[in-house]
């Protein structure tokens, strides 16, 4: 796969010129930070633009081999590079038919542990607090995944782990304890670099899934609980990534893909407090279950 940035390469103005057809146009909510997004496919599916509010965009081939990307001022390579690193990389993986999830992942006794979830659920936070008892993080935000030789692997992602200044003050009790993703953007990330936390740099054999439910007042949360193969199942579709960017033959075999997976691969249900001092209630729950399949 090749990146470019700069002006517009030779591939990328020919492309353009092709007749346009938006595939996905997603407005985030009033007041919400993050940016709307619109999905392009120019020609007959020979390439795609993915353009956001804030000035930024890419164009991606149609083979998903070559991307180029581009930002505007007071934006920063900073800025386009996290979404390189996310949502364009989930797009290329997607296009090129690699299963995803809409997940973080950690590496528990050599095994992959992903957590599913809609944002504002806790994935992100939850493997923060684990990374800062010393848990390796594999992935966060898109868990690749293989299938081979009858068993199921998850994909090493990026080392850092991104978060919004309130899960920062959560975990280390102020909203600045961690460094901003870039200058103009509040989010914050955690450093997988050995020191304070660590990287899962190789593939791991998927082991658990936990899919997160909203956060609960019950006294009883937060819990595990078990869920039966359909359940699962209907879930998983549900949470992968970008799944809404998938053409009918592309549904169908992943799809197949999830059925084969939820009979072999364990997939639990989790339901965190709403209270910020239940995390660490939440991450023992969770050490404890995943001891008892792995």
């Amino acid at each position: 796969m090749e990146f470019q940035d700069g002006p517009q390469p030779a591939w990328v103005v020919k492309l353009l010129t092709l007749p346009a057809r938006i595939l996905s146009h997603r407005s985030e909510p009033v007041g919400s930070a993050d940016p709307s997004f619109v999905l392009t496919e120019h020609g007959d599916s020979d390439g795609y633009q993915l353009s956001y509010s804030d000035g930024t965009r890419f164009v991606v081939d149609g083979a998903a081999a070559q991307i180029w990307g581009s930002y505007q001022p007071p934006l920063t390579a900073e800025d386009m590079a996290t979404y390189f690193l996310g949502p364009v990389l989930g797009f290329v993986l997607r296009r090129r038919n690699t299963v995803c999830l809409h997940a973080s992942g950690v590496d528990l006794g050599g095994h992959a542990v992903c957590f599913c979830g809609d944002a504002g659920y806790g994935k992100s936070t939850t493997v923060a607090a684990l990374a800062l008892r010393g848990v390796p993080v594999l992935a966060e935000d898109v868990v690749a995944l293989e299938e081979r030789g009858g068993g199921f692997s998850a994909v090493p992602g990026y080392p850092r782990v991104c978060l919004w200044p309130e899960s920062v003050r959560m975990l280390l009790g102020r909203d600045d304890a961690l460094p901003q993703l870039t200058p103009v953007w509040e989010k914050r990330f955690l450093e997988l670099d050995g020191r304070g936390a660590k990287f899962a740099h190789v593939k791991l054999p998927l082991g658990i899934i936990y899919l997160f439910s909203p956060r609960s007042e019950d006294p009883g949360a937060p819990r595990v609980e078990k869920i039966g193969l359909r359940e699962a199942l209907l879930e998983l579709v549900q949470n992968t990534y970008m799944n809404w960017v998938l053409d009918r033959e592309q549904r169908a075999a992943e799809f197949d893909f999830l059925c084969r997976l939820v009979q072999q691969v364990a997939v639990r249900r989790i339901t965190p407090h709403a209270k910020p001092e239940k995390l660490a209630a939440l991450c023992d729950r969770i050490l404890r279950d995943a001891s008892e399949i792995l």
